[in-house]
């Protein structure tokens, strides 16, 4: 792998002994797959997270006096204080550990988003540019909606690349490496958001590791229904990138997408593969502890869905209701009221965090019902039942769903 002199330099130990480790990291990355040399990068989003894996990475950087060369945002973590408030499970060495994580961040200079949406606010990337995004929806929505270029990254070699300001050359970089692997015929009616994310679950565990090709979308696709294909895909299998021509930037044409190529694969998905899909989800029916949502974050239009779900009515004493979302959207969402109907109505409206991370051990004994099957796959709570979002708001109002 060719490196240039100040990266050569950087291996020795002549900077600080942070970013020596980030381009260690990033270099075996490279020679792992015969990457040629290093790129320059736009920018990067680190899939943060409260637990010890991402801890020890970033404080080594951050003790070793690393600061991000580019833009790099992060992910959900949580707020120890506000969790603290709201409930007495929370071991304080988890406590102690997201602490150090947001501090760590702050440290290296980066963005302090705490969002896995980075690309529709704080961190949004533009057609072409080669970035380095962790996290299951951003790198589908970065390479498929946006036309940018990124690898599948994790939270360690997005957080590298933020510093260097460099990612190898390798995989996603390369033109002839996004063209399509397998042919999907959609003729399921996607009526909403929550087909799409069926549709997703669905073609991550059919595809498993690929670039499928989507025909048959009847119509373009709203920003949220890309989201929860993109996470719902890349959480089922690792779909790091897909193609519905007509829809998405780089393929007009189902020959574009699989650049002349014939497709070796094909599979058609219809509505009973949608259906059974759902089924697979539940492993309860009937009452319920609490309801998630925001798994991916919730944009404002859908903190507007379930603001106006819930005007004048009342969520059921006994049933916790919660909307994750980032602070951009929620700063937003208070301004034009969603909030406090949510709140009126008994609901929680929170940053910084999803399901994924220790502040939620309150629940792990409880029944949950969600709208996001990713939701469902992190598993922090014994059964769960998974809906569209009417069904959730109602259930929370009863107490109960089925």
């Amino acid at each position: 792998m060719y490196l240039t002199k100040l990266e050569e330099r950087i291996l020795r130990g002549e900077f600080a002994e942070g970013t020596q480790r980030a381009l260690e990291l990033l270099v075996a990355i490279g020679e792992a797959y015969d990457a040629e040399r290093m790129i320059p990068i736009a920018r990067a989003h680190a899939a943060s997270s409260g637990q010890e894996g991402d801890l020890y990475f970033v404080e080594l950087l951050a003790n070793g006096g690393a600061f991000c060369k580019v833009p790099t945002s992060t992910n959900p973590v949580y707020d120890v204080t506000y969790f603290h408030r709201k409930f007495d499970s929370i071991p304080k060495d988890e406590a102690e550990v997201a602490r150090r994580v947001m501090e760590a961040y702050k440290r290296v200079g980066a963005i302090l988003s705490w969002s896995c949406l980075p690309y529709l606010t704080e961190n949004i990337p533009l057609f072409g540019e080669t970035v380095a995004f962790s996290e299951s929806s951003a790198t589908p929505y970065v390479n498929s909606v946006i036309g940018a270029r990124t690898n599948r990254e994790a939270a360690q070699s997005a957080l590298a690349a933020g510093v260097i300001g460099k990612t190898p050359k390798y995989g996603l970089h390369i033109r002839e490496n996004r063209k399509g692997t397998c042919l999907l015929n959609v003729e399921a009616a996607l009526k909403d958001e929550f087909d799409y994310t069926l549709l997703g679950y669905y073609v991550g565990q059919q595809v498993g590791y690929g670039i499928p090709v989507l025909a048959g979308i009847a119509r373009q696709p709203t920003t949220e229904e890309l989201i929860n294909f993109c996470a719902m895909s890349n959480t089922t299998g690792a779909i790091s990138m897909f193609y519905m021509p007509g829809f998405t930037v780089e393929a007009a044409t189902l020959e574009e997408a699989f650049q002349g190529d014939v497709p070796k694969e094909r599979i058609t998905v219809t509505n009973q593969e949608l259906s059974q899909a759902h089924e697979e989800l539940q492993t309860t029916s009937g009452e319920i502890d609490f309801v998630m949502l925001g798994c991916p974050h919730y944009t404002l239009k859908q903190v507007e869905q379930v603001a106006r779900l819930l005007k004048g009515k009342k969520i059921r004493k006994d049933v916790s209701f919660w909307v994750c979302t980032s602070a951009t959207t929620k700063v937003l969402a208070e301004r034009m009221g969603y909030v406090n109907i949510i709140e009126k109505a008994g609901g929680h409206v929170v940053v910084d965090t999803c399901i994924d991370e220790p502040c939620w051990t309150a629940y792990k004994n409880k029944v949950g019902m969600t709208d996001s099957p990713k939701c469902a796959y992190y598993r922090r709570f014994k059964d769960v039942i998974v809906a569209r979002l009417p069904d959730c708001v109602e259930a929370a109002i009863k107490g109960k769903w089925g």
